[in-house]
């Protein structure tokens, strides 16, 4: 295992499922820690798990909501405050929301809110934190789900046409789409010490599907016995974040360590621009141009 004492890492919804498990793993590799988070209690009480269990008291905490613009732009001023660089960021926060369209904060459908602006708007503004590292990685948790997607830029919020399944998979593969662009965009830009790649990590026995309610609550309840722990869910994570050879790849979708197509005839470098684009009017944050 890699020595990582001298690495910055944030994760985000780390306190539960593959996020806790990955900065667990992390921590206890030497990592400094931040885990970033929507509750206080339980990032709280997270911390301290992670600090017993690993001997590793460099683990903070950062809270915010992602699916409030608001509170990403704020946590993400605080961090850049606070911190000399940041050499990894984990896009790992994702949920599945419930049979009836809900909307955010901002007004925008939840899960697109949730899933892809939050992060987006993250990575846009913790960049330049990114770029002070020597070797910089952001690692965006996808799913395989995507091929459970009717995706479409022409009804972004879903208005027309809602299902949470549906929903969840396009933000998916917009997580993929988004991670490939980033990739072109900082190649383009002549930034070599930022690598960007996403990753689906196995069916994993987290509550996943929990809060949709329904046959997806049911299918995911009945599914657990047969899924992955956290922990196995972790990996590929943990491999992007750290393994060398992941820090030659930008732009690379991975499962089980491995390089994987992916096969969708929505993902096309046309379509990836304007996603980008929208996600930047949605966030009001430019980046890259």
């Amino acid at each position: 295992m890699p020595d990582l004492r001298d690495k910055i890492i944030l994760i985000t919804g780390a306190t539960s499922g593959i996020g806790k498990a990955t900065a667990h793993a992390l921590a206890g590799q030497g990592a400094h820690v931040i885990l970033l988070a929507r509750n206080r209690a339980k990032a709280a009480r997270t911390r301290q798990e992670i600090i017993d269990a690993t001997g590793n008291p460099h683990v903070d905490t950062a809270l915010a909501d992602l699916s409030v613009l608001q509170q990403v732009r704020d946590v993400a001023a605080e961090i850049n405050a606070q911190y000399p660089r940041l050499d990894v960021l984990i896009n790992n926060a994702g949920l599945m929301f419930g049979a009836a369209r809900e909307v955010s904060a901002d007004g925008y459908e939840m899960t697109l809110a949730t899933n892809h602006l939050g992060p987006f708007l993250l990575t846009g503004l913790l960049l330049d934190l990114l770029r002070r590292s020597p070797a910089a990685r952001v690692v965006n948790v996808a799913s395989g789900a995507y091929r459970f997607s009717r995706p479409t830029l022409d009804d972004l919020q879903s208005v027309r046409s809602y299902h949470p399944l549906w929903e969840y998979g396009t933000t998916k593969l917009f997580n993929i789409m988004f991670t490939q662009e980033l990739a072109r965009r900082l190649r383009g830009h002549g930034i070599a010490n930022v690598v960007a790649n996403a990753l689906h990590p196995g069916a994993v026995a987290t509550g996943y599907g929990s809060q949709s309610g329904g046959w997806l609550a049911l299918a995911a309840q009945l599914g657990r016995p047969f899924m992955l722990s956290p922990e196995k869910g972790a990996e590929t994570s943990i491999f992007l974040a750290t393994d060398a050879r992941a820090g030659t790849v930008s732009g690379g979708y991975f499962a089980k360590k491995k390089a994987v197509p992916v096969n969708s005839r929505f993902n096309t470098p046309e379509n990836a621009r304007r996603l980008w684009e929208l996600s930047e009017q949605l966030t009001g944050m430019p980046f890259l141009p």
